[in-house]
């Protein structure tokens, strides 16, 4: 398989740093050169920005303001890491990407979403991910996830359930609307099913055949 630039997307609770290494350790088995990294952060200056975005201390960010740090972090980390790294041929599998600004600072704070796509281009030099996987999983069992994880909870997971529905609602809008760039994966499986359904999509990428996937036909 040709480098490939693969990312992780979905609510909170999803499991996509679980799922993002596990894909990571199976195509570095496989043979692939492999580049594991995360939005925010992904860099030393992505790292400090992803510091201020998710201390609850900064309750007082305004969303624009949310909106423009996520990119700030994300043009430095495709510029000094990503596309380097697909430059040199080697696969990049991250965790999260533009969608997610799409869907938290578009769907769930209320920002116009085309101003943040013209933003997103400018920041990426239009980059796109040859691959996006959505973990869908509902709201209450994703948040009830984050909880159970002892010190995680930050101060985007802190707000409201509508704000996480609104998230979900536009990652599945967006899933929809471009399904031939997406598998959507139920993240409330058992996460070896889950793994399973990841890398077939990874396999059907690589054939030339990535389709519009659900879980649904990926187990078929």
């Amino acid at each position: 398989m040709r480098a490939r630039f693969i990312v992780f997307e979905g609510p909170e609770g999803g499991g996509k740093t679980l799922q993002a290494t596990r894909l990571a350790k199976s195509l570095r088995v496989a043979g692939q050169s492999v580049v594991l990294t995360r939005e925010p952060g992904g860099t030393p200056v992505g790292e400090e920005i992803r510091d201020i975005l998710l201390r609850k201390e900064s309750y007082t960010m305004l969303p624009t303001t949310e909106a423009l740090l996520m990119t700030a972090a994300r043009a430095q980390h495709v510029g000094s890491v990503i596309h380097p790294a697909l430059r040199d041929g080697m696969t990049v599998v991250c965790d999260r990407f533009t969608d997610s600004t799409l869907a938290y600072q578009g769907g769930g704070r209320g920002l116009p979403i085309e101003p943040l796509r013209s933003v997103q281009q400018l920041a990426t030099d239009g980059l796109e991910p040859d691959l996006r996987i959505l973990l869908d999983v509902p709201v209450d069992i994703g948040l009830s996830r984050r909880m159970n994880q002892h010190g995680s909870m930050n101060r985007i997971d802190a707000a409201d359930l509508s704000f996480h529905e609104r998230v979900r609602s536009t990652f599945l809008a967006l899933a929809a609307a471009e399904p031939n760039r997406w598998a959507v994966i139920d993240a409330t499986l058992p996460a070896e099913d889950v793994a399973r359904l990841v890398w077939h999509a990874v396999n059907r990428l690589s054939t030339h055949t990535a389709e519009g996937v659900t879980s649904e036909t990926l187990a078929s």
